[in-house]
C-alpha cells in the first residue's frame, strides 16, 4: 500500500518538509513534479491517515482517500491475505483516481428535451 502526494517542482521545499513533519516517507522527483511517498504500513496507519482525517482532503480526492482508508482497514484486519479480500481490494483500486466514475450534474438537471 502506497500513499503518494504530488506537487509541482516549485514546491520541492514543501514536499521535503513533509518528511520532517511526518517523520517518515521519501520525496522523488518526476520531471516537473515531486512525489512525497509513504509505504510503511505503520506510518500510514499512525501518521498519514490520522492527519488527513483530522484535516480532511476536499474535492475530488475525498472519495479516493475514503477508499484508501477502507483498504488500510482491510489490511489491518488481514483481509488482504484471503482471495476474497484481494479481489475486493482490486475492485476498490480499479475505481480510484482517474478511473472513478462520476455522474454528471447535467444528468440530474431535469427531463430530457426532445424525448
Amino acid at each position: 500500500m502506497v500513499f503518494s502526494l504530488t506537487q509541482h517542482s516549485r514546491d520541492e521545499k514543501l514536499m521535503r518538509s513533509l518528511i520532517e513533519e511526518f517523520n517518515c516517507g521519501n520525496v522523488v522527483q518526476n520531471r516537473e513534479t515531486f512525489d512525497f511517498i509513504v509505504t510503511k504500513f505503520p506510518d500510514l496507519e499512525n501518521k498519514i491517515i490520522p492527519f488527513f482525517k483530522k484535516y480532511p482532503i476536499h474535492g475530488v480526492k475525498t472519495k479516493d482517500f475514503e477508499d484508501f482508508c477502507r483498504v488500510a482497514e482491510m489490511m489491518k484486519e488481514k483481509k488482504h491475505l484471503t482471495k476474497e479480500g484481494v479481489e475486493q481490494i482490486k475492485k476498490i483500486k480499479a475505481g480510484m483516481n482517474s478511473k472513478r466514475i462520476t455522474v454528471s450534474s447535467s444528468l440530474n438537471s431535469g427531463p430530457l428535451r426532445g424525448a
